[in-house]
């Protein structure tokens, strides 16, 4: 990407006075900070949220677009800005130079979802749709800013943008005061690409250093917290979709420099904690948040869990509120799960007169962990019969708090019931609860593998293109969760002999992919 302006140097001081002289409020609303009062009270702490998710695109990234567009010269709004962008960048640059009456050109892969270029498109964006990726969307960006004489609005790596970002933690401090107290001991920022955070990071540290900034990352896409561990900026292979927002391989220089030596600590949160979040956010504000936008509330709950605080405040920042309402059904499936208000088992049972009854009967008995009988209901159930001396049952149950799975699994397994605990296994979560019972004498020499598959024409058809003609698929289960991508179980079957040549299938093919043949869950229900 361009590098930002040629300011390496610059301290919070010197972005103070960049953040107090930003002009943002042009496109910009101050938002709420608001209690969570349902949140605060399960936790002991007072959680506050700042509702970044009102702004009028939905997201923060108008701040910082606006500030790096207004502070241009006259000549340079006369021939206009561009992007590549396919999320909330690309309507807050586009909103930005419609309030300055400057063309902008935003340049989005093909695969970008419809609503997010009908978007754009309303704002007055000329959309321009090139290749099946942000990197190609970006390296054709910059030919045409090149060709037409414009210029780029970075996304996160530039001063301007940074400082357009700090204008949130100037609003939060002004903020306290209104709620009766200007007591804050952390505010937990997401981390994408850095902008957000290195701005509210340069304005708390210049105003209010004791209070701790605290960056989030989900666990598939942490190249900011890899990048400090390593001194040095690490370049991901494969980010995770879940939250795109914050989906960044490589993170600026400048906000790596900036996060390096201010940020207090790392918090990294898996895709069922998010999930989880994004439920306590509604049910606190009524509001959906985008996975990203609940980043920052997940990282407090696991905060508090780690270091058992009570009595303290926390800022949460809700960056974004651009939902696919097609993704809904995944979250609400998962944020139980994530919150570990469901417990997930794999129990064998001996295929003898009464047994089955006396699984039920123990499942609605288990006073042990502060429930009375019949308090604990079944969430699902699937079984089917393997052979006439075993049955393996796949159910899920409600709990009472995190960490009661690993008891109820220990329990069962003490009443005669072999009993594994799925609560965590993602394999399970996305896939085996959907088709348990899929033995199969047939499938021989099976190896069995999750897929992430880009959401685009043609995906399938170069899997199956770059097969070996002597290699069968003995199973196949797809289920779309209204992303960008869909997760894909597969069975092949592919003799020994050809694992070298099955290596190199799999590098060739380019999709992220973890192999389960020797999951547990798999050799449990599916393999034959």
């Amino acid at each position: 990407m361009p590098s930002p302006s040629p300011v390496t140097t610059l301290g919070p001081a010197d972005y103070l006075k960049k953040i107090l002289t930003a002009r943002v409020y042009d496109v910009a609303v101050e938002s709420a900070l608001e209690p969570a009062k349902n949140l605060s009270r399960r936790l002991h702490n007072t959680v506050l949220l700042k509702r970044e998710d009102q702004q009028p695109v939905f997201s923060f990234k108008l701040r910082g677009a606006y500030n790096k567009m207004a502070h241009l010269s006259e000549d340079q709004l006369q021939k206009g800005v561009i992007c590549a962008s396919a999320g909330n960048h690309a309507q807050g640059v586009a909103l930005g130079a419609h309030k300055l009456g400057t063309r902008a050109v935003i340049v989005m892969p093909t695969t970008t979802p419809q609503v997010k270029v009908d978007a754009v498109r309303a704002l007055g964006g000329e959309v321009v749709l090139h290749g099946d990726s942000y990197s190609d969307a970006y390296t054709h960006s910059l030919a045409l800013q090149k060709k037409q004489g414009l210029t780029f609005v970075h996304p996160f790596d530039d001063p301007d943008v940074i400082a357009g970002q700090g204008t949130i933690a100037m609003e939060i401090l002004r903020q306290l005061q209104s709620l009766g107290s200007d007591h804050l001991d952390a505010v937990f920022v997401a981390i994408g690409g850095g902008g957000l955070i290195s701005g509210v990071a340069n304005y708390i540290k210049a105003v209010r250093p004791e209070i701790k900034v605290i960056g989030v990352q989900t666990i598939d896409s942490d190249a900011m917290l890899q990048s400090v561990n390593a001194g040095g900026r690490v370049t991901l292979q494969d980010v995770g979709l879940f939250a795109d927002g914050t989906a960044v391989k490589l993170v600026g220089e400048e906000t790596f420099r900036i996060a390096s030596g201010l940020v207090d600590e790392f918090v990294v949160v898996d895709t069922d904690a998010v999930c989880a979040a994004i439920k306590d956010i509604f049910v606190d504000t009524r509001s959906i948040v985008e996975p990203s936008g609940a980043l920052a509330v997940a990282a407090i709950k696991q905060y508090v869990s780690t270091h058992k605080t009570k009595g303290e405040t926390y800022a949460a920042i809700l960056c974004g509120a651009n939902m696919n309402f097609d993704r809904l059904r995944f979250v609400a499936e998962r944020a139980e799960v994530g919150e570990e208000r469901e417990a997930l088992l794999a129990v064998t049972i001996p295929e003898e007169r009464g047994s089955f009854r006396r699984f039920c009967e123990l499942i609605g008995d288990l006073p042990a962990f502060g429930g009375s009988k019949g308090a604990r209901n079944v969430t699902e159930f699937n079984y089917r019969i393997h052979d006439d001396r075993l049955a393996h049952v796949f159910v899920g149950l409600t709990t009472q708090g995190k960490g009661e799975s690993g008891k109820i699994a220990q329990t069962l397994g003490k009443h005669g019931f072999e009993t594994l605990d799925l609560t965590h296994d993602d394999l399970a979560k996305e896939h085996i609860r959907h088709m348990v019972g899929g033995h199969s004498p047939l499938a021989q020499d099976e190896r069995l593998l999750r897929f992430v598959f880009p959401e685009r024409p043609g995906a399938l058809l170069k899997f199956l293109s770059l097969m070996r003609p002597g290699w069968n698929i003995s199973l196949f289960h797809y289920r779309n969760q209204g992303a960008d991508y869909g997760r894909i179980l597969v069975g092949l079957q592919v003799p020994a002999k050809d694992d070298k040549a099955f290596a190199k299938f799999l590098e060739t093919l380019g999709y992220p992919y973890v192999e389960e043949t020797q999951n547990p869950v798999y050799r449990l229900f599916l393999k034959s």
